[in-house]
């Protein structure tokens, strides 16, 4: 049964850093990322990587603060976020398998429960 579990979530004062972590298992997927869902907004994408390229994908509100990594061996997916704000407070979710575009939620087929980040100012 293929599963994707998140962790890492909580409670950050603006400025500080979180690292979240996304292990999957009874699957493999070449492509894992992440998405986040802010009260009221919809499913946005956040970063991606895929494992036979090694390609890297950041949505630009969080280029250059987020870094997105990956543990094969693992089956892991991890998005350190440095420099948060409280822009950044949302549901993040973990997501592997696309079919289509890796931009879009829709693609999706394997989703994480998802982790609570809230950024206080």
């Amino acid at each position: 049964q293929a599963q994707l579990v998140e962790s890492g979530g909580g409670l950050v004062q603006a400025g500080g850093s979180l690292r979240l972590s996304c292990a999957a298992s009874g699957f493999t997927s070449d492509v894992m990322g992440w998405f986040r869902q802010a009260p009221g907004k919809g499913r946005e994408f956040v970063s991606a990587t895929s494992r036979t390229t090694g390609n890297i994908y950041y949505a630009d509100s969080v280029k250059g603060r987020f870094t997105i990594t990956r543990d094969n061996a693992k089956n892991t997916v991890y998005l350190q976020m440095n420099s948060l704000n409280s822009e950044d407070t949302a549901v993040y979710y973990c997501a592997a398998d696309p079919r289509g575009s890796l931009w879009l939620a829709t693609s999706y087929r394997v989703w994480g429960q998802g982790t609570q980040v809230t950024v206080s100012s």
